[in-house]
């Protein structure tokens, strides 16, 4: 049995984090969270962020700069584990192409956002990061 790797990209800029509000499935539409998705067979997990990233906020993948992880591997399932990359954006600003709507929080504003469940491991972790900018 294999894991499967899910890339969550903290995409950070002037001291703020960008937060994706997801539309499905039903039991997490509204929330936010980190936009990201799974890692292909042969993908390498920056290689698969920049191209989640591409997709879902319309930007370019050489404009997705991944750099170190953020927190620890967060498990989803027996099989499915999460892991977050702090991302640097240049080009075009992004837009909600998969998601209802973006928005920018600072590190005051993390504990106000309605987080997918999975994200919230990584609070302390993102706001050290919006710290250190």
């Amino acid at each position: 049995m294999s894991m499967q790797i899910v890339v969550a990209g903290a995409v950070i800029g002037d001291g703020a984090l960008l937060v994706a509000q997801r539309g499905r499935p039903p039991e997490l539409a509204g929330r936010w969270e980190l936009p990201g998705g799974k890692v292909a067979p042969g993908e390498s997990e920056p290689a698969a962020l920049a191209r989640e990233l591409a997709e879902e906020l319309g930007v370019a993948e050489p404009d997705v700069h991944v750099g170190g992880r953020i927190g620890t591997d967060v498990a989803l399932t027996a099989t499915m584990t999460l892991r977050a990359y702090r991302v640097r954006l240049t080009g075009a600003p992004p837009r909600p192409l998969e998601h209802r709507a973006l928005r920018w929080v600072d590190a005051a504003g993390l504990h106000h956002v309605d987080w997918v469940p999975a994200d919230r491991a990584w609070l302390t972790d993102l706001a050290a990061a919006l710290a250190a900018r």
